[in-house]
């Protein structure tokens, strides 16, 4: 058997992994606490319901254009493959490692926080913290090693318990009697300068949130069906999303007022006070490591596709192409958790971690229009699913994400010199790989 049989991914995911892993991917602790620092910005019932329902409008039409591409171009890795073969390898490289960045530090982040979360249920626990973060990081390795079918088992049953645990959260909310949606007076202070800028921090904290649904993406190369499976996943998943985002919302609205929200750095644990009495943050704690360990079980399974993708185009090591008997690219994933390791004990992610939407709508635009030009560039390739209203929907995305990154810059100028300069560092990187190879 030749090296590049030999090193395969296996097609054994199907259509419940693909809603499991969105699902695990995008819903984090972010919609537990970013409601309070939303409504601190807007103040105003129906924009903040308005900004979660646009992030979701974008998303699904990202969800269009990606349902084509992934189709097309079944290959690990997602979106660096769509831009690569539509506008060239330096453009695919910088979005693969763009992608790889993004993806990569998640895992580091969500072991600091489950040993956080762990400690305030067992507070005995506090002198071990990073012993449990490297614990933590170290067992997903360990299953993630054992072959792909265990990772996708653990996905959907935690994936699974999160959605039951949302959806608990919001019935109790809504069963609460003890105070009304609050009728919020509506003035001219919503066209002011101040609440644009609010508008776009709030809308780079919803994308953030939003962040992880082109999951399924990374793992076209591992589905029994690409052509069936994604399209499929990627909508019913980004619809489930919306909903359980703007429901949670209007929940926790239900319960308290949202001047009280946004004087709140864990809206949640708040809510779930007034619900349950002092049990309430327990309670809201235990949902947040639910939430967690299915995120962090995603983001162990993503970045070694990306990593694998790069290495097989040359863009990183030939043994990252590695692939073990149960269909892990073993030398990414410990690449990776090496990676991971390193953040969880130097503990200095958060800024390359907050612009990681910014990142994300680089990319995702890149990807857009990636799929207006391969369907001038090769009409002929094979296309399984085709994306509604083309090309206005593919541009309207397009449109979205110029705007959105416009908003980013005015309102976060910091990420995008941090940026700024990953990219001119960037090419001569890539000068200096496409001459090795």
């Amino acid at each position: 058997m030749s090296n590049s049989a030999k090193n395969q991914l296996t097609k054994s995911l199907g259509f419940s992994f693909n809603i499991a892993v969105l699902i695990g991917g995008t819903i984090g602790v972010g919609i537990l606490r970013t409601p309070g620092t939303i409504a601190e910005m807007l103040h105003n019932y129906w924009l903040i319901i308005a900004s979660w329902l646009f992030g979701g409008l974008y998303v699904l039409l990202g969800a269009n254009s990606y349902s084509e591409l992934a189709t097309m171009l079944p290959k690990a890795g997602g979106s660096y493959n769509y831009i690569k073969r539509a506008l060239g390898d330096y453009a695919g490289f910088l979005s693969g490692w763009y992608d790889y960045i993004v993806n990569a530090i998640p895992p580091a982040f969500y072991c600091i926080v489950i040993s956080e979360y762990t400690i305030i249920l067992f507070p005995d626990l506090s002198p071990y913290s990073t012993v449990i973060s490297i614990s933590l990081l170290a067992a997903f390795v360990l299953l993630h090693l054992s072959g792909v079918k265990n990772g996708s088992i653990i996905q959907q049953i935690t994936s699974f318990l999160k959605v039951i645990c949302f959806v608990a959260l919001v019935v109790a909310c809504f069963m609460y009697s003890g105070a009304d949606v609050p009728k919020i007076k509506t003035d001219s202070s919503v066209f002011q300068i101040g609440i644009i800028f609010g508008f776009f921090k709030s809308l780079q904290l919803i994308i953030g949130t939003y962040n992880g649904w082109n999951g399924v993406c990374f793992f076209a190369e591992e589905n029994e069906d690409p052509g069936k499976n994604i399209p499929k996943s990627l909508y019913s998943g980004v619809l489930l999303v919306i909903a359980i985002y703007v429901l949670v919302n209007a929940a926790f609205f239900h319960v308290l007022p949202i001047e009280t929200i946004a004087k709140s750095n864990l809206a949640a644990a708040d809510v779930a006070k007034i619900l349950f009495g002092e049990n309430g943050a327990k309670i809201v704690t235990v949902i947040s490591i639910f939430s967690l360990i299915s995120i962090l079980n995603a983001f162990m399974m993503i970045p070694p596709r990306i990593l694998y993708g790069l290495s097989r185009d040359g863009f990183f090591i030939e043994k990252g192409t590695t692939v073990n008997k149960g269909g892990t690219p073993i030398v990414a994933l410990l690449i990776s958790s090496l990676f991971s390791l390193f953040l969880i004990c130097i503990g200095s992610f958060e800024v390359l971690f907050s612009f990681a939407a910014f990142i994300s709508i680089i990319v995702w635009g890149l990807a857009y229009y990636s799929l207006l030009k391969l369907r001038t560039k090769e009409p002929d390739l094979p296309r399984p699913y085709r994306s509604f209203w083309y090309p206005w929907t593919t541009i309207f995305a397009i449109i979205a994400s110029i705007a959105l990154l416009m908003g980013f810059i005015y309102s976060d100028p910091k990420s995008f010199i941090i940026i700024a300069g990953i990219t001119m560092i960037s090419y001569p990187l890539f000068l200096t790989l496409r001459k090795r190879k």
